[in-house]
């Protein structure tokens, strides 16, 4: 399978295409782990995204396109991937596809997850993360058994600058601006399925099943 989630930040992409790709066997090319692991590394490009991701705004195109170029050729990717997170842009589209043209590779499906902006800002605003682990909780739906302090390493848990309130708000107009165009772009090419984002993690799980299945 090679499948694109996508959908607004915080529509549960990132937890639906771990279980997919495990479930498929596949790759999981989540491009905002790989900016996060970077920004934490103090990369060049690390530093580069940084100013953007905490401003809210999308990194610029020709990192990302690069990032997922190098990813796209390793040997593990040949087997399928799950795109998580990109791309972001038509400019990003049109360049995703030209790498799997030169690949000799197409896409099976792209899987659009729905969810109301009520909910998002809720489920954005409400994580936090273990400073020593990584570890992620949300006060609301899977908080700690201690509160701002991880079960796992005992770490202190935080607000990642990117899901303030002011800074989450401004996310979701640059999804609306600059990623929803993609919805169209997909569909032109008969590869869109949408399915809600919202519910029990399991259902949700299953309408990305179903949506596809009807792929292979």
């Amino acid at each position: 399978m090679r499948v694109i989630f996508l959908g607004p930040p915080g529509a549960g992409k990132g937890t639906q295409a771990r279980r997919a790709a495990a479930r498929w066997a596949v790759v999981q090319i989540a491009t905002g782990d790989m900016l996060r692991e970077a920004v934490a590394a103090g990369t060049e490009l690390g530093r580069q995204a940084k100013r953007y991701m905490d401003a809210g705004e999308l990194v610029p195109d020709a990192v990302m396109i690069g990032l997922v170029g190098e990813t796209l050729g390793r040997p593990e990717a040949g087997k399928g991937f799950v795109l998580d997170g990109f791309p972001r842009t038509l400019a990003q589209a049109a360049a995703l596809d030209r790498l799997l043209e030169e690949r000799g590779i197409a896409l099976d499906r792209v899987v659009l997850f729905r969810i109301s902006e009520t909910e998002l800002a809720e489920r954005m605003t409400g994580r936090r993360v273990c400073r020593g682990c990584g570890r992620n909780y949300h006060v609301k739906f899977s908080p700690p058994q201690k509160p701002g302090v991880c079960d796992g390493c005992g770490d202190r848990l935080y607000q990642r600058s990117d899901d303030a309130e002011a800074t989450v708000r401004r996310r979701l107009g640059v999804y609306e601006r600059d990623t929803r165009p993609l919805v169209d772009y997909y569909r032109g090419q008969g590869l869109l399925e949408e399915i809600s984002g919202e519910g029990p993690v399991d259902q949700v799980f299953e309408a990305v099943l179903r949506a596809t299945e009807r792929a292979r």
